[in-house]
């Protein structure tokens, strides 16, 4: 009985380890715009009542969805700070390289961790780093979804980065 009750604390406990982010940290931050959807917010979205086809479809793709991190800040600092924190996790996440794009005073790297298919992504982190008025923006993306399927997302919820978010959805079939 006591190891099973020490079995049941530990997987707990693991739960709740796992499921916190090397990006959390960021949440709360001064200067840091921070924003977080989760799979249970996710759940509630996609039991919207649908009347067009692009509805349904984003729809469709946040049922497939488990947690959005977006963190955005115009501090340098916060802004070397997230490049930090991004740089050590891309080293050990096991994410490749998706698209990068150095354009107008900012540099746009996209990562992901692929599913079943090539175009079936696990992962996806986004860092934009900005320059002088441009702000710096760290998105991360978990669930089971196509990578097609991410220009409905980013037209639905307004994201920041979206539109680099956008090319590398219709550039990669």
């Amino acid at each position: 009985m006591r190891k099973l009750l020490l079995s049941i604390v530990l997987v707990l406990s693991a739960n709740t380890f796992f499921a916190q982010s090397v990006f959390d940290k960021f949440e709360d931050q001064e200067k840091i715009k921070a924003v977080i959807v989760n799979k249970k917010m996710f759940s509630l979205l996609s039991k919207m009542d649908v009347k067009d086809k692009e509805t349904q479809q984003y729809v469709n793709l946040i049922k497939k969805l488990d947690n959005l991190k977006v963190f955005v800040t115009n501090s340098d600092l916060k802004a070397a700070e997230m490049k930090t924190t991004a740089d050590k996790y891309l080293k050990t996440a096991g994410l490749e390289e998706l698209m990068r794009v150095n354009e107008g005073g900012k540099s746009v790297k996209i990562y992901v961790r692929s599913g079943a298919s090539e175009s079936q992504i696990k992962e996806l982190m986004m860092f934009v780093e900005g320059s002088g008025t441009e702000e710096t923006v760290l998105m991360s993306l978990t669930g089971d979804f196509d990578l097609n399927e991410l220009s409905v997302l980013t037209d639905k919820m307004n994201l920041p980065g979206g539109d680099d978010l956008k090319k590398a959805s219709k550039g990669k079939k």
